[in-house]
C-alpha cells in the first residue's frame, strides 16, 4: 500500500545547499539541480520524510567561492533548514566547510576532490568514487593504462589550467607518472582566459611527449581539442582528466575530434551499471533536460547528484530523526543502496572504495547528442571489471 502524501498543514522539512547554477560550472550545477528536483518529486510522491514534504532550498553561488559561506549562513540563520547538503564540486565545498565545522552540521557533498583531506571532520560525505586516495585514484586510470600498451610509453607532458581544481589533478599525474615509471618531460599551466591554444600545442609537440595528460574545464577543454586536432598532433595517448567531455555541449561542439581521448568518468549507462533505478532516473532525467535547458545527456553529474539525495534520504529513515551526529554516524557505518550501485564511505568521507572510469571516444560521427546514448560512442576501457570494450591505441589509430 502506498504511503499516504504528508499533510498539507504540515511544515515542510528544508534541506539546503549553495550551488553553481550560473558562471563556469553552471552547466554541471544546473544538470546536479534537476537531479535534486526529480528526487524531491519522487521522495513527496511516496508521502515525504518523517511525515513532511521535503523542500529543496537551493542558492547560486555563480561559481564564486567567496559566496558560499554567506549562502550558508542564510540558510541556517534566516531560511532556517532542516539540513544541508553540499552543492557541486570543490569550488562550492571547500569554502562551506568552516561554517559546517563550527556548527557540526550533518553534510553530505557532490564531487569535491580531497575537500576532507587536510580537515579531517567526521560528519562530511562526498559522492565522488575517487575512493580514499582521490588525487591519485582520479588520474591513475590513464597511466595504468599507457603503461600496459606495446610498445610501451617512456614520457608524459602535464597541461593544466592553472586553477584551484586542476591542483590535486595535477598532484595525483605526477606521482602516478613515477608509479608508473613515465619521465616527465614538461608541466604546462595555462590561465582560464587563454583563447588560443596553438602555441602551448606547439611547444608540446616539439617535446614529443608519448602521453599528453590534459587536466582542463569546459570552455578550454574545447579550445584544446581543437588545437589538438588542428595541428594533427599525435601522441600515443592523450587526455585524462578533461572536465568537459563529460559535457553534451561539449560533446556536441567537437564532435568527431573527440575520437581517441581518453578520460574519466565515474558513471555511463553501459550494461554493467544499469543499478537498480538508474534507467528509470536517466529517463526521467532525459525527457526534462532539453525542455529545462540543462545537460541534455547528464551522465556526469545528475546520477551522483540523484544518489547523494538517496543517501541522505536513507541515514533519515534509519535514525528516524534529523540530528546531525546520529545521521553522520549511521553514514560512517552503513552501506546505501544507489542509482549509482553499492556506496560505502571510508576515511574523510571519501568512497570506501574507488571506482573511477576510463572512457575512449570512439565512432563518433556528426555532432548529434542522440550517438551519444549509443555506448559505442563512450567506451569503458577500465577497470576491467566495468569496462565495455577495448582502448584502441595509439590515439592515431582511433582518428
Amino acid at each position: 500500500m502506498a504511503k499516504p502524501s504528508p499533510s498539507p498543514s504540515s511544515a515542510p522539512l528544508k534541506i539546503g545547499y549553495s550551488i553553481s547554477l550560473s558562471g563556469p560550472l553552471g552547466a554541471n550545477g544546473q544538470s546536479a539541480r534537476l537531479a535534486h528536483e526529480i528526487w524531491e518529486e519522487d521522495v513527496n510522491r511516496r508521502g515525504g520524510l518523517l511525515g513532511r514534504r521535503v523542500q529543496m532550498v537551493a542558492i547560486d553561488d555563480q561559481t564564486n567561492a567567496s559566496l558560499v559561506p554567506g549562502i550558508y549562513a542564510r540558510l541556517l540563520d534566516v531560511d532556517k533548514v532542516d539540513l544541508i547538503i553540499g552543492g557541486y564540486g570543490t569550488n562550492t565545498l571547500l569554502p562551506a566547510m568552516p561554517i559546517v565545522m563550527e556548527r557540526r552540521r550533518f553534510f553530505v557533498g557532490l564531487m569535491g576532490l580531497g575537500v576532507n583531506s587536510q580537515l579531517d571532520y567526521p560528519n562530511y560525505f562526498v559522492m565522488i568514487p575517487t575512493g580514499q586516495n582521490p588525487n591519485a585514484a582520479l588520474t591513475e586510470g590513464v597511466f595504468e593504462l599507457a603503461a600496459a600498451q606495446q610498445p610501451r610509453p617512456q614520457t608524459v607532458a602535464l597541461l593544466a589550467a592553472d586553477a584551484e581544481f586542476a591542483k590535486n589533478p595535477v598532484l595525483g599525474g605526477q606521482e602516478n607518472a613515477r608509479r608508473y615509471g613515465l619521465h616527465i618531460v614538461a608541466e604546462e599551466l595555462y590561465p582560464l582566459s587563454t583563447e588560443d591554444f596553438a602555441p602551448i600545442i606547439r611547444k608540446l609537440e616539439a617535446l614529443a611527449p608519448d602521453v599528453l595528460f590534459i587536466c582542463s574545464y569546459l570552455d578550454d577543454s574545447i579550445g584544446v581539442v581543437r588545437a589538438i586536432t588542428g595541428r594533427g598532433y599525435a601522441p600515443r595517448l592523450v587526455g585524462g582528466s578533461m572536465i568537459g567531455p563529460q559535457s553534451a555541449v561539449v560533446k556536441t561542439t567537437l564532435g568527431p575530434l573527440l575520437n581517441g581521448f581518453v578520460n574519466y568518468e565515474y558513471w555511463l549507462p553501459v550494461p554493467k551499471m544499469m543499478f537498480d533505478g538508474a534507467r528509470e532516473f536517466m529517463t526521467a532525467y532525459q525527457s526534462r533536460a532539453l525542455k529545462e535547458g540543462v545537460d541534455a545527456l547528464g551522465y556526469y553529474t545528475a546520477p551522483m547528484a540523484y544518489a547523494q539525495m538517496q543517501v541522505v534520504e536513507q541515514a533519515i529513515t534509519a535514525t528516524g530523526g534529523l540530528e546531525d551526529e546520529k545521521l553522520a554516524e549511521y553514514t560512517r557505518r552503513k552501506t546505501f543502496k544507489t542509482v549509482v550501485g553499492d556506496v560505502a564511505f571510508g576515511r574523510h568521507g571519501e568512497w570506501a572504495e574507488s571506482r573511477v572510469l576510463q572512457v575512449q571516444f570512439q565512432n563518433v560521427s556528426g555532432h548529434g547528442v542522440e550517438q551519444f546514448k549509443d555506448p559505442r560512442t563512450q567506451v569503458v576501457v577500465a577497470p576491467s571489471d566495468w569496462a565495455s570494450g577495448e582502448l584502441i591505441y595509439p590515439y592515431a589509430k582511433a582518428r
